[in-house]
């Protein structure tokens, strides 16, 4: 690494230069040297002709080797990711929050805010990871009565953590899917999930940022990817009250599949798969009487 003195402009020239050859997105290099001088993005660009302290720039060169030799995700270089707007601590042990998954929070913001529901609401997050789903939702909506599970105890780590950092009262269970909350025999207005929905056989297809990195649990599913989502349908009739949402964050290819199943288990739900910002399907919502 360079002892040389650099301005902000010059490293960032530098780095985005060195990313490109490499096959990298170049605004990694923003992200890292934001982290390394702790500044945001409006005073990076103020700071554009200030120089870079010795140390710091050493670190940030650092950091953009390892991510364009390795593809280690800048998101564990810097230990964090933002969604909705606020900032959420992640690792190796759980997904990387993915703008998309902002779209399923909205729709199911909507459906509460429409429902007015006379009794607080009651929602549970399945496969939480970070907790970015649950957390987010507590904060927008604080009346609404949320827990949230996943296998991993690892992922709920993360969780609590971010929870606690952003003063969000969720209520995290270990478990498989909703099994926990049948043996409590709890029950809710909302089941949301974004699970592991990536067949086994595209694995090969995937960047090496993120088949290397992000937990294969969180990734993987069996069936064709549409494991997660019937294990989580065919639980979801003990939990469920009798009028009910489920929302599901899916892969592009699997909104009909995923409807389908929901159709066979709920004959009477009405169900409609959402495209997202890419015009591609991602979410499938589906309004449930639950008899």
């Amino acid at each position: 690494m360079t002892e040389k003195q650099m301005y902000v402009h010059e490293a960032l020239r530098w780095a985005s230069l060195f990313l490109e050859k490499q096959n990298r997105e170049t605004r990694i290099a923003e992200m890292i040297l934001m982290h390394h001088l702790g500044i945001n993005k409006s005073q990076l660009l103020a700071s554009l002709r200030d120089q870079v302290p010795v140390d710091r720039l050493q670190a940030f060169q650092k950091d953009i080797h390892t991510h364009a030799e390795t593809g280690v995700p800048v998101q564990h270089l810097i230990g964090s990711e933002t969604f909705y707007g606020r900032e959420f601590l992640v690792n190796q042990d759980v997904l990387i929050p993915r703008p998309e998954t902002e779209e399923l929070l909205v729709g199911v913001l909507d459906f509460i805010k429409k429902n007015n529901f006379s009794e607080p609401t009651q929602l549970v997050d399945i496969g939480t990871g970070s907790g970015i789903i649950a957390i987010t939702l507590k904060l927008e909506q604080p009346n609404v009565q949320i827990w949230a599970s996943d296998l991993s105890t690892k992922a709920l780590t993360v969780a609590k953590k971010n929870a606690e950092r952003l003063n969000a009262k969720v209520n995290f269970e270990q478990g498989d899917f909703l099994q926990p909350f049948i043996e409590s025999g709890a029950s809710f207005d909302v089941i949301v999930s974004n699970p592991p929905y990536i067949p086994f056989h595209d694995r090969d297809s995937l960047s090496d940022t993120v088949k290397n990195y992000d937990p294969e649990l969180a990734l993987f599913a069996e069936q064709d990817g549409l494991a997660a989502y019937m294990k989580i349908i065919e639980q979801a009739k003990y939990v469920m009250k009798k009028q009910a949402l489920i929302a599901f964050e899916i892969g592009y290819q699997q909104g009909t599949q995923v409807a389908n199943i929901i159709e066979h288990h709920f004959p009477q739900s009405k169900t409609e798969i959402r495209k997202d910002i890419n015009g591609r399907d991602r979410m499938v919502f589906a309004e449930i009487t639950n008899k």
